[in-house]
């Protein structure tokens, strides 16, 4: 009797609160919709991310060989596709994991699919047919030693502080240093802004914007530690000063009735529409620039995470080969034509299998480094006038070796692991990026729950800012990456505290 009177409750509250019951997605679907909706859903986005559009690929003409790299090929991309199937179906947002995989299925899996099948690349692999074959093969197994690492960080249960009369609890924005932050992007971006000769400069092109700070003096012959430092100070506080924002209006009411909040909020958006608009900036950069703020200005709705993983599919199938429309003035602009959806695919953009092909072709005749090349990208601040022998991008030393004028070229995360430490060091460094991404995914369901740490959680702005950059960190190379992401660490690491502070949870 008393069991009945106890049990029955719980779904009730569960159902009440809008999400299943164990869940920590916060207000989420109904449990009952969604489970109808996800069984719909389920087959037809299965089928098309593994069947269908592989499919279609391997249907295409082209002179490519069915060989052995064509069959890898095409496990790699069924997998990769089963696997952002998961992702998408998923009752939790895995920010992180989703848009690993969402990369993984295009640009390692549907791309280099495609360039097989018509046979055309983007650059030329150099060496032996092997080396493209060994390239697709340790790609497959660097995606195993993910999933093994989200695994094991799956089976580990988290850390809960206990309470204590001196509670430490999750890092929160200081609300002084917070607003110490958008002084800092105001005049940060203000600099930037004079350096490179005003706001119009900035709805040019990105060749514009380039030539005017390498004329600017900033940067040193040899060197672009102090372009780097410019750009990046320049439009990274400015876009997490903007982050903090939305999510205080976002998530608190009481933030949303304040008109200094509001109107903050907006100066901060004027400040990025200038800095970080897609025009003047690498579609990467913008790109991260939009996850990050869909993500926290929607933390709780599921139904965003899930289109944004889908149409990113298309998107990046159909938008983003021609979204650098405004990267070159008007006499060098590329053309905008295309005879097949997939010619994008094999012509520009995603060479980041072949590159991991000539890669393996470099380290065969130069050797490994020995984690020379990442240690130069953890350096990356030092000037090469005092660090004469800092490695280059490991896409430009390929490039030179290749022979190749233009010599802006992708290293995939894989690569960098390869040229320092082979096959084992890339084995164990993907296996410990997919722990870090478990984790991080699941203390961040818990940051924007309604029990989570409010409006002021630092790693409801760090896990959309880190999802979002990773499309950069995957192309690579490493060197040119670790600019931004140290200033934004930085600031991250400047304005957190731990210690538990009631005035700024969330009220509403």
């Amino acid at each position: 009797m008393t069991s009945v009177h106890t049990s029955a409750p719980a779904p009730a509250r569960g159902r009440a609160a809008g999400r299943a019951p164990g869940t920590v997605d916060g207000p989420a679907e109904r449990p009952i919709v969604w489970s109808m909706l996800s069984r719909a859903v389920a087959v037809p986005l299965i089928l098309g991310l593994v069947c269908f559009l592989p499919a279609v690929i391997a249907a295409q003409p082209g002179t490519g060989v069915r060989d052995t790299a064509y069959w890898l090929q095409l496990v790699l991309t069924c997998y990769a596709g089963a696997r952002l199937a998961t992702m998408i179906l998923s009752t939790r947002r895995r920010l992180l994991q989703g848009v690993f995989w969402m990369f993984v299925y295009i640009a390692m899996g549907v791309a280099p699919f495609a360039q097989v099948v018509i046979g055309q690349t983007p650059t030329p692999v150099v060496g032996p047919r092997q080396d493209l074959i060994t390239a697709i093969s340790m790609v497959l197994v660097g995606c195993a030693a993910y999933d093994l690492g989200a695994l094991l960080a799956s089976r580990r249960p988290l850390r809960r502080r206990k309470p204590s009369s001196r509670s430490w609890g999750p890092a929160l924005a200081h609300p002084v240093r917070l607003r110490l932050l958008v002084l800092l992007a105001f005049t940060a971006s203000a600099f930037y802004v004079m350096k490179v000769g005003g706001p119009a400069v900035f709805f040019t092109s990105r060749q514009e914007i380039n030539e005017t700070v390498a004329a600017s003096g900033v940067a040193a012959e040899g060197s672009n530690v102090g372009s780097a430092f410019l750009k990046g100070f320049g439009q990274v506080p400015a876009l997490l000063a903007l982050l903090f924002y939305t999510r205080r209006l976002a998530t608190s009411r009481r933030a949303r009735r304040s008109p200094s909040t509001v109107l903050v909020w907006v100066a901060l958006g004027a400040l990025n529409l200038v800095v970080n608009n897609p025009i003047s900036n690498a579609r990467y950069w913008f790109l991260t620039v939009l996850l990050a703020f869909v993500f926290t200005a929607l933390p709780s709705s599921a139904a965003v995470y899930r289109t944004v993983l889908t149409t990113g599919v298309v998107g990046a199938l159909v938008i983003f080969p021609y979204a650098d429309r405004f990267r070159y003035d008007d006499g060098a602009q590329r053309p905008a034509e295309a005879a097949s959806v997939f010619e994008p695919l094999v012509t520009k953009d995603y060479d980041q299998m072949v590159m991991f092909a000539n890669t393996i072709s470099w380290v065969d005749t130069r050797g490994h480094t020995y984690g020379r090349q990442l240690t130069g990208s953890a350096l990356f601040f030092v000037p090469r006038a005092l660090w004469s022998g800092k490695p280059e991008d490991t896409g430009v030393r390929v490039g030179q070796w290749m022979g190749l004028r233009m010599t802006n070229l992708s290293a995939p995360l894989w690569t960098e692991f390869w040229v320092d430490a082979g096959a084992s060091g890339m084995i164990g460094g993907m296996a410990l990026i997919g722990y870090a991404a478990a984790r991080t995914d699941r203390r961040y369901a818990l940051a924007v729950t309604r029990a989570g740490p409010g409006p002021a959680s630092v790693l409801a702005i760090a896990a959309p800012l880190i999802a979002g950059y990773t499309f950069i960190l995957l192309r690579g190379p490493l060197l040119q990456a670790a600019g931004k992401l140290a200033i934004a660490a930085l600031c991250l690491q400047l304005l957190s505290t731990f210690r538990e502070q009631r005035r700024v949870r969330r009220r509403r």
